[in-house]
């Protein structure tokens, strides 16, 4: 039998990996002539080979008859927005008619408060984890202070509890327990940025409908990366962007849910834009504002086809392994990953995630024993040596292998170079 540890064994298990085909599809970044080993799948997805067809077609359909590629061909633009519905619908655990693909992330978030957040006097606040990813945090703060509330008093951030500035549930419920009857929105990711902690969104949903509240999800990290089932846990809403774990690109178009009990609820205030104008009357272009039913009645403008484009093309392949494969392989990167940094790196680095497989995705963080000195020099030398990572202040490297392209010898190579810096250091 091989040693666990040996690049041997990880050889094996790549070997043995029934999704091993899907790394073909993708363009791998190149280092000193090889393959760059590529662990920042959470903050950028790698671009499917798909990707550049997709694009091209709808530029000679530009090209070839311009305008009237709204409406000619299979494709045509009118309804592009809607060839990515069902498989987004598949991966986010929702009905067809609860998601869209629309806008970015934010624009997304900040139209779900316009109407999800109805802050009164008795009800003002927002509640949310501390350390939150800088967008949620100016996006809630903006509202509350467009609401005419304090953001000093009115946004409420629970605290880290554990030991690695993790949350546990039992926070989030004294939280609630101690605010609730103050609480508008509870606004909460799906998996925590920089600790890499899943959280129980079931859980959470029922805590904050007990105490009256609404509740949006962020699953910036958590699309393309864990289970979901965002129809049967019933949120309000949810958000998202598309080009971490599923790959479609720099700046791609985001995805917003809206659960199908809001659907056919008309008199929801809202910002209004054409496209989310129901279809069947909308080029009649009449004063009034009659909204689609579904999420596509909080869309504003005609979708970006060009952005579209690329997220067809992940989105395939996401249909072609399912779901249900890719976080096994996901668990047993992961544990691989951790088995080797508790094994042979203990000394060098702490896994900050939490170890417990459900409470985590792709991604470990890992704080670097010695501060931020010793945590540049390693993220600078795994960079020179073509691996590469994610920094995040003041000494974490986040280091997440996705299971549609890493492999276990990326993650052994990974081990054996943090060795190497070790001994030099």
């Amino acid at each position: 039998m091989n040693d666990i540890l040996s690049t041997a064994h990880a050889a094996a298990l790549d070997a043995a990996d029934p999704l091993r085909h899907l790394r073909d599809q993708f363009l791998i970044p190149q280092h000193h002539g090889g393959d760059q080993i590529y662990f920042v799948g959470n903050s950028l997805g790698l671009q499917p080979k798909g990707a550049l067809a997709m694009v091209q077609e709808v530029l000679d359909l530009w090209a070839s008859i311009a305008v009237e590629g709204h409406f000619t061909g299979p494709t045509h633009w009118m309804n592009y927005h809607r060839l990515v519905t069902d498989s987004l619908a598949r991966v986010v655990g929702a009905k067809p008619e609860e998601v869209v693909a629309m806008n970015t992330l934010s624009v997304n978030l900040h139209l779900m408060m316009v109407s999800f957040y109805r802050p009164t006097s008795q009800r003002p606040a927002i509640l949310m984890e501390a350390g939150a990813f800088p967008t949620d945090r100016h996006a809630v703060e903006a509202q509350v202070r467009f609401h005419g509330f304090n953001a000093e008093t009115d946004l409420i951030e629970v605290q880290p509890d554990e030991p690695n500035g993790t949350i546990s549930m039992s926070a989030i419920e004294r939280a609630l327990s101690q605010h609730g009857q103050r609480v508008a929105l509870v606004l909460w990711p799906g998996v925590q940025y920089r600790t890499g902690q899943v959280f129980d969104l079931d859980a959470i949903t029922r805590l904050a409908r007990a105490q009256g509240a609404n509740v949006g999800f962020d699953l910036a990290h958590s699309v393309g990366n864990v289970p979901l089932a965002l129809h049967d846990v019933a949120p309000d809403f949810a958000v998202w962007c598309h080009y971490k774990y599923l790959n479609a690109g720099p700046g791609a178009v985001a995805g917003c849910f809206v659960h199908e009990r809001h659907a056919r609820d008309t008199t929801l205030p809202r910002f209004a834009g054409w496209w989310g104008h129901e279809q069947s009357t909308r080029f009649k272009m009449a004063p009034e504002f009659v909204p689609e039913l579904g999420a596509e009645g909080w869309q504003l403008s005609n979708p970006p086809v060009l952005g579209l484009a690329p997220l067809r093309a992940s989105l395939a392949l996401f249909d072609e392994a399912g779901t249900d494969a890719l976080r096994n392989k996901s668990l047993q990167l992961t544990g691989y990953l951790e088995t080797m940094v508790r094994a042979r790196l203990s000394e060098v680095l702490q896994i900050i995630t939490p170890s417990e497989p459900e409470r985590r995705g792709c991604q470990l963080s890992l704080r670097v024993n010695g501060g931020r000195p010793q945590g540049r020099s390693l993220f600078e030398f795994l960079q020179a040596a073509g691996v590469l990572g994610d920094w995040r202040e003041p000494d974490v490297i986040r280091i997440s292998p996705t299971p549609m392209y890493n492999r276990y010898q990326d993650i052994h190579r990974f081990v054996e170079e943090v060795e190497n810096w070790a001994r030099r250091s």
